[in-house]
């Protein structure tokens, strides 16, 4: 790829601040990245996340737009993964939905919302229902526990964390990145195209960016972390619950990544008993090998969200983009938020993001 310009600034080392990084540096641009904390990511909220690539799971709670960026996705993270400093465990092996007997009626309100965006989005694969044999043959620890289900095939998932470790590794090996941690640092703080200056500002700050985007607001979500030996899962299981749905994502090494709670709150304490509670119980409710796991962390974080809940590009001013509001969506839309951010920097508008109906916003 040939670049119209020969520095940047990237604001933010969280999923898209890195992603933009390794991308531009890749294509033989000078970076520096500056970052609020430290290497670790401790305050990205792409750190706690399960990391699913569930386009039309996810469609229960976001538009189509949301639901073709997934689908972009898919494709694009192979791609993304493989010139990585460390592999990166991501697989395609489908989602299962489940319920149990009671819940059947919001089952099939769930299957109902699935069904019309299958419609809509045509190059989804189709969901498809499932018997408990058909469950059995899936993941047969649970062939016995659930009577119905539906199987998401194509859906993925991959390790959040090794991810950001990779993409850490890929910057720190480039000869074309600085990375300044403990540096925060505004747009403001830069004049962009001016002599002994970066050609374009990048800010990939997340609710860091609240004080130059007051629409900004923060999301909260709850994820606990543990370590199950006795449970064997192949694929994400997320279990329908009228009041908290909930996920499971199996990560290498018999980790499980568990988590539902979603609240309108930045509120950054840790977890309260009453969802601590609820998610590992509704964790035993699934397979009966949580009861021995060990938990390995519990976790909170607000992701940045914009009040129509969907991501959005803005150029503030001349040569500075700001990405955020990738909300609860993160991994899953973060592959279209770069291509998109890409054709802006090359082009001036990107197609792309028209094509998922995201306007560049000017303002």
């Amino acid at each position: 790829m040939s670049l119209p310009f020969d520095s940047v600034a990237i604001l933010g080392a969280g999923l898209m601040g890195r992603l933009m990084a390794v991308t531009l540096a890749q294509a033989g641009c000078k970076v520096d990245v500056f970052e609020a904390g430290s290497a670790e990511a401790e305050g990205a909220a792409a750190r706690v996340a399960a990391a699913m690539l569930a386009p039309l799971a996810e469609s229960a709670v976001a538009p189509v737009s949301v639901v073709r960026m997934g689908q972009h996705a898919l494709a694009r993270w192979p791609e993304l993964l493989a010139p990585l400093a460390q592999p990166v465990f991501f697989q395609r092996e489908g989602t299962l939905v489940l319920w149990h007997r009671q819940d059947a009626a919001e089952a099939a309100r769930l299957a109902r919302v699935l069904a019309n965006t299958g419609a809509q989005v045509p190059e989804l694969a189709p969901m498809q229902s499932v018997d408990a044999r058909a469950i059995a043959t899936l993941e047969p620890s649970l062939g016995q526990r659930f009577a119905q289900g539906l199987f998401l095939p194509g859906e993925g998932q991959l390790d959040n964390r090794a991810l950001l470790a990779s993409l850490l590794a890929t910057l720190e090996s480039s000869p074309l990145v600085t990375l300044h941690w403990q540096s925060p640092r505004t747009p403001s703080d830069f004049s962009p195209g001016t002599t002994g200056q970066p050609d374009w500002v990048i800010d990939c700050r997340g609710l860091g960016a609240r004080p130059q985007w007051n629409a900004l607001r923060g999301v909260r979500g709850e994820v606990i972390r543990v370590h199950a030996p006795e449970v064997s899962l192949k694929r994400p299981t997320r279990l329908v619950h009228p009041r908290y749905p909930l996920y499971i994502a199996p990560k290498p090494g018999n980790l499980f990544v568990i988590g539902a709670t979603e609240i309108e709150s930045d509120d950054m304490s840790p977890a309260s008993v009453r969802s601590t509670l609820e998610l590992l119980s509704a964790a035993y409710a699934v397979h009966s090998g949580f009861a021995e796991a060990r938990i390995v962390e519990i976790a909170t974080q607000c992701r940045p969200t914009l009040p129509d809940n969907l991501p959005a590009l803005r150029l503030p001013q001349p040569r500075v983009l700001q990405i955020n509001g990738l909300y609860r969506h993160g991994f899953m839309i973060a592959p279209a938020m770069l291509d998109a951010a890409m054709e802006v920097l090359t082009q001036g508008r990107s197609p792309l993001a028209e094509s998922f109906g995201m306007e560049t916003r000017d303002t």
